[in-house]
């Protein structure tokens, strides 16, 4: 998310949080990187009913506080069917930029890859 026109992070988190509370079956999956010291670390962070939750990192307990840093580069978004299982992980669109989920009707599953 390098354009100035992009929402932050955090902005970014809270909306994609917003539309998820209404679709509790769907899962967000986020990856990209944040910047780290000798070279960049990926991530990876779930949004399911209202909440984010890093896979790869540690976030604060406070589920007011961003998941991300406002430092992190989102750098693609895939749309699962949820609740998420491990042992069959339905994807249902991406990867694509995590922006096209800001539109609720993204959270369809069928938005073009």
């Amino acid at each position: 998310m390098t354009d100035a026109a992009s929402p932050s992070v955090a902005a970014l988190l809270a909306a994609l949080e917003a539309i998820s509370r209404e679709r509790p079956d769907r899962v967000l999956r986020l990856v990209g990187t944040l910047p780290a010291p000798g070279d960049d670390e990926p991530f990876e962070l779930l949004i399911f009913r209202g909440f984010s939750s890093s896979i790869t990192h540690p976030t604060a307990f406070d589920p007011d506080q961003p998941a991300l840093p406002a430092s992190a580069l989102i750098t693609a978004a895939e749309l699962l069917a949820g609740p998420l299982n491990p042992s069959d992980e339905r994807c249902l669109a991406g990867p694509l930029p995590a922006e096209t989920y800001l539109d609720p009707g993204a959270w369809e599953g069928t938005a073009a890859e």
